[in-house]
């Protein structure tokens, strides 16, 4: 004899198992969603601390290379649920607490909207705020080098 299942039963297992197979979200892509969400707020300058940010920076300059978009961003994925960790530079004169709020809505959205699982915290950590003067590129002047 077999069993039915209920509506309760399909409750249990979550929106990315069903009769015909389950579904696996790898780390990875869970992170990745939540950094290009991160990096569409107004107001954050850059993912990840000082240490990745360098090694970051080094990797773009590779013929070839790809943004890593996972950068300042880790992850702890199960069945049903997911928790981001951020690390972020911020712009200057921007409001931390609203950057944070609306940092929080976007990945909560992008994440649970891409891949179902329910989001239940996004943690932040600003490392560093931008100054608009800062240059991001190299210093300008002679080359060393002909």
């Amino acid at each position: 004899m077999t069993e039915k299942r209920t509506a309760t039963d399909t409750e249990d297992v979550g929106p990315l198992a069903s009769d015909q197979g389950k579904t696996v979200i790898a780390d990875q892509v869970v992170a990745k969603i939540a950094g290009i969400a991160t990096r569409e707020v107004e107001g954050v300058h850059q993912l990840g601390g000082a240490g990745s940010r360098a090694v970051g920076a080094l990797r773009e300059r590779i013929p070839g290379s790809r943004t890593n978009y996972g950068q300042g961003v880790s992850v702890e994925v199960g069945e049903r649920q997911a928790a981001v960790d951020l690390d972020v530079v911020a712009e200057y004169g921007v409001a931390i607490a609203d950057l944070a709020a609306g940092v929080r809505r976007n990945v909560i959205a992008s994440v649970e909207r891409m891949t179902g699982l329910e989001v239940t915290e996004v943690n932040l950590v600003v490392h560093d705020v931008h100054l608009p003067d800062e240059a991001d590129a190299e210093p300008e002047g002679e080359p060393r080098v002909e």
